[in-house]
């Protein structure tokens, strides 16, 4: 869901404690993003992300979340999922799984791994091993 309205915050304590549990130190920016972030599973643009923080009452700067949510993704504690080159959501579930994409409304949601087969694989190329596949499948409204 990509709900904007400040309903709950995951409280400060818990957020700290995700977030050393990641290897993050809990600054007192790192948190406020945390705490709008680890809430449940969303998808979240980082825009997104800047005005639910805003929103709180204790704002942060665009660059202070743009970095913490790379710092977030490269920890594992989220992930990036890149539409196109201009279109990048953070997902809060972090487990294996793909996606659908509505490129009329720009909601994104989760589909089940076992939902979508990318068994067989082509052959890799000589020495690389599978890291992971993501698949993004992109639908519209009916005309």
């Amino acid at each position: 869901m990509n709900d904007l309205s400040p309903h709950r915050l995951l409280d400060e304590a818990s957020a700290a404690e995700q977030l050393r549990e990641a290897g993050i130190q809990p600054t007192r920016q790192r948190l406020r993003i945390a705490q709008v972030l680890l809430t449940g599973s969303q998808h979240l643009s980082a825009d997104q992300v800047l005005e639910k923080v805003n929103r709180t009452g204790k704002p942060v700067s665009k660059a202070t979340v743009y970095n913490t949510l790379g710092l977030f993704a490269d920890k594992g504690l989220l992930r990036e999922v890149i539409i196109d080159p201009s279109r990048v959501f953070y997902d809060t579930n972090s487990a294996p799984h793909h996606h659908v994409y509505n490129t009329a409304t720009g909601e994104l949601s989760d589909i089940a791994l076992h939902r979508v087969l990318t068994e067989p694989l082509p052959e890799l190329p000589a020495g690389t091993e599978l890291e992971s596949v993501d698949v993004v499948i992109r639908v519209r409204p009916l005309d």
